[in-house]
């Protein structure tokens, strides 16, 4: 039994449907369990993706239980954020970095962006819901250093 790390991280979804494809089809992770809740005039579903190291992404599809008419599942533009701020990045290796930016062009989903950050090469698209999603290869991965990491939260750039 596990006890750190995430167990899942949950969002709103604007379409189950294409959300299941997203998910399941382009980027390769399992649909692997769906709960079903409340009456024929107010219910929800949650569903849940495996991400293959114990841990799920989730997400509520919400039928009058409370949502708003005009529901925004687009967690940093739906802020007036930058879509990059909030996001969801996931690990990856050569392989499957490449796999899935072959299976999104293929479905004519193109990236946000492409950025190579000198620790990690990065490559980000915008799910059905408006959520940045990042594929991330650690090249080769930064070092941890608290010290430095403490010292820079109070730090302004130059210039």
């Amino acid at each position: 039994m596990r006890n750190k790390g995430f167990h899942h991280v949950a969002f709103a979804c604007r379409d189950i449907e294409a959300t299941v494809k997203f998910y399941e089809d382009l980027m390769g992770f399992p649909l692997i369990h769906t709960e079903l809740g409340g009456t024929s005039e107010a219910f929800m579903r949650h569903i849940f993706f495996d991400l293959g190291d114990g841990s799920s992404l989730a997400f509520f599809d919400l039928h009058g239980v409370g949502e708003p008419e005009e529901l925004r599942t687009d967690i940093s533009t739906g802020m007036g954020l930058p879509v990059w701020v909030n996001h969801v990045a996931f690990a990856a290796d050569q392989a499957r970095y490449d796999e899935v930016k072959q299976k999104m062009a293929a479905a004519n989903v193109e990236p946000i962006m492409e950025i190579d950050h000198s620790w990690c090469q990065s490559v980000y698209y915008a799910d059905p819901n408006g959520i940045m999603v990042e594929f991330c290869l650690d090249t080769p991965g930064f070092v941890p250093d608290q010290a430095k990491a403490k010292t820079l939260l109070t730090a302004i750039p130059e210039g």
